[in-house]
């Protein structure tokens, strides 16, 4: 059901079926104190009771799915995908594509390093 959903839209999705879950645990407890009022108990007579609403369970998450939605298009999606074969060789053998990747390497920059060596001239190392 979550077929071309992101992280961020599953994670949408999960944080909309726990809002289900409270909303719902919320209602249980106000029915359960309306009905102590109505049977002339203290209504917090049993708040140290069994949470109504111990699990998110998959009634929650059809409820999350009625909001949910992809904030990707298809189109986004296969553009990615052709970006990831394209820079990816391993991935891209992996799912068929062409075995002619660019070589990022190729156009690495030259070891620099050496321009952050330290010049025993200096003597301005502060923790000598």
């Amino acid at each position: 059901m979550t077929k071309d959903f992101t992280g961020a839209d599953i994670t949408e999705l999960c944080q909309r079926a726990a809002k289900a879950a409270i909303r719902e645990s919320i209602s249980a407890e106000e029915e359960r104190k309306r009905l102590a009022a109505e049977n002339g108990e203290s209504p917090d007579a049993d708040m140290e009771g069994e949470d109504p609403v111990p699990v998110i369970n998959r009634s929650h998450f059809e409820e999350a799915f009625n909001a949910a939605r992809r904030s990707v298009t298809i189109s986004d999606l296969h553009k990615f995908e052709e970006f990831r074969k394209k820079f990816d060789p391993v991935y891209a053998k992996r799912k068929g594509g062409s075995d002619n990747a660019p070589d990022i390497r190729l156009n690495w920059p030259e070891d620099n390093s050496s321009q952050f060596a330290v010049n025993a001239d200096e003597g301005d190392d502060l923790y000598d």
